[in-house]
């Protein structure tokens, strides 16, 4: 038997984890379903992690007014959903003349999307900003951000499934099918879910499920960006991202701080058919480094923790120009399917507004009643090592598991990897416990913790070693014992 939904969103990266807990504002059923074993394993978490002002994207388009709404609206959310956010300022390093026009036309253009705070400052406003930086001139956006976007799209999940949404993983869609009635049947290799409503936030699937709805014709490529993360120590030297004068299609190799005080650099960009290899070669690592350290010139490999990709899905026609956002509802093809196709950047920083673009077309179409019980505060885990020493204290004789360090890089203690074990998601994946809690993302990848987190897993969950996953299915962490 079909199981019954009112709405079924495909995809639990950021746009479907905005659009679920935008759609628990109302009285309605509602059902992710993800591939993956966790939200946030692809696009949405395989990036820059910084939140763009909206200065980059054409005038009129959806991803200027989505950018530039999301831009506004982050600090709040924060507060909101209890995700780390901070507004650090962004600067686009130039020196030629041509660079200058550039920068002039860019800031036009953000000025005629909405987006505030843009100014051209000369070399010593820039080096008072960014010390360490190489250039003559810079255009400054003092709105643009970074974030955690692990974190951001968690509390997005976390907040609509405490308000009645429903997530399914390792959920893979394999066929979608409509009845006579106009009710879609989703079928998965697990099970059948049945919906009034479907919508297509499925990412790099888009094309594909697009393709199942009947709405075909979407050509996607895939734009695959590496990146390189550099120690901690490093950190004080980059205040704020810095990015090289951009072209009409690609922002370039850029420096980016993080909220935790690595450094990443990245990406390059390569278009690719295979949307799920995530490797990167050294001469791509040699590239970011030669590229980068033009404008920042603090890039060692002494320094480099560890390297990762994305992958964007673009849409593009068919002299393979990059098009805008596709969000539409066809109601002569597929009535009361939401199509998504083609959100890549600014995408983080644009789901919220997204996913309230999603729910207005459906509500053209259906009135919805208020879910009159909608809580839009959620809270995360507590993080010990950002208390001061009377917090950390307070923390301890609260819960003495707050006094038993696991991860000595991060400083995490069993108190947050408990936390992370049971989060609200109900997820047990190894990278889960990552995500929520930064163990295993200090200088030594896991060197030290790894293993613990492990043992902390079966025996939290009461699981067998071999049962434990690291991040993917199939993605076991032990395949059995190497002697009895």
């Amino acid at each position: 038997m079909d199981t019954q939904y009112d709405v079924l969103i495909i995809g639990a990266g950021v746009i479907g984890s905005a659009i679920a807990r935008e759609l628990s504002r109302y009285d309605l059923q509602v059902a992710v379903l993800e591939k993956n074993l966790d939200v946030c394993n692809e696009t949405s978490g395989r990036n820059s992690a910084v939140v763009h002002g909206g200065f980059a994207y054409d005038t009129g388009s959806l991803k200027a007014k989505f950018c530039v709404k999301a831009n506004r609206m982050m600090g709040d959310l924060a507060d909101e959903l209890d995700f780390p956010f901070k507004r650090c300022g962004k600067v686009l390093v130039g020196n030629t003349e041509e660079d200058m026009a550039q920068l002039n036309r860019t800031i036009a253009q953000g000025q005629a999307n909405g987006a505030a705070g843009l100014e051209i400052i000369g070399t010593e406003k820039l080096h008072e900003l960014v010390p360490a930086v190489v250039g003559k001139f810079a255009m400054w956006s003092h709105n643009s951000g970074i974030m955690d976007p692990f974190l951001f799209t968690v509390a997005l999940a976390e907040n609509a499934c405490h308000n009645g949404a429903h997530f399914f993983f390792n959920r893979n869609v394999t066929g979608i099918f409509r009845d006579a009635a106009d009710r879609y049947h989703v079928q998965t290799a697990r099970e059948v879910f049945s919906s009034r409503w479907v919508i297509n936030a499925a990412g790099l699937g888009c094309k594909e499920i697009s393709d199942m709805l009947g709405i075909t014709g979407y050509r996607v490529i895939g734009s695959k960006g590496d990146y390189i993360i550099l120690d901690k120590k490093l950190g004080a030297l980059l205040p704020m991202p810095v990015y090289p004068v951009p072209s009409n299609t690609y922002m370039g190799v850029h420096v980016t701080n993080t909220l935790d005080g690595n450094v990443t650099v990245g990406p390059n960009a390569e278009t690719v058919t295979d949307f799920s290899y995530y490797g990167v070669p050294q001469g791509n690592m040699d590239f970011l480094k030669e590229s980068a350290s033009r404008l920042w010139p603090h890039i060692e490999k002494k320094d480099q923790i560890r390297n990762f990709s994305g992958i964007l899905p673009k849409w593009v026609d068919e002299n393979g120009t990059i098009q805008d956002y596709k969000i539409e509802i066809r109601d002569d093809v597929a009535p009361h399917a939401v199509n998504l196709v083609g959100i890549e950047s600014p995408g983080l920083t644009s789901a919220v507004p997204i996913a309230a673009y999603v729910v207005e077309l459906m509500r053209e179409r259906e009135a919805f009643r208020p879910n009159t019980s909608f809580d839009p505060v959620r809270k995360g885990i507590r993080r010990f090592a950002d208390r001061t020493p009377a917090e950390q204290d307070a923390l301890i004789r609260e819960n003495p598991d707050y006094g038993e360090i696991i991860c000595r890089c991060e400083k995490v203690t069993k108190a947050e990897i408990l936390q992370a074990i049971h989060n609200p998601l109900d997820i047990h994946t190894m990278t889960a416990v990552k995500y929520r809690t930064r163990c295993m993302m200090g200088r030594c990848q896991g060197g030290y913790c790894q293993m613990r987190v492990e043992q902390m897993l079966e025996q939290e969950l009461g699981r067998p070693a071999a049962d434990i996953r690291y991040c993917r299915p199939g993605s076991w962490v032990l395949a059995g014992k190497v002697r009895e």
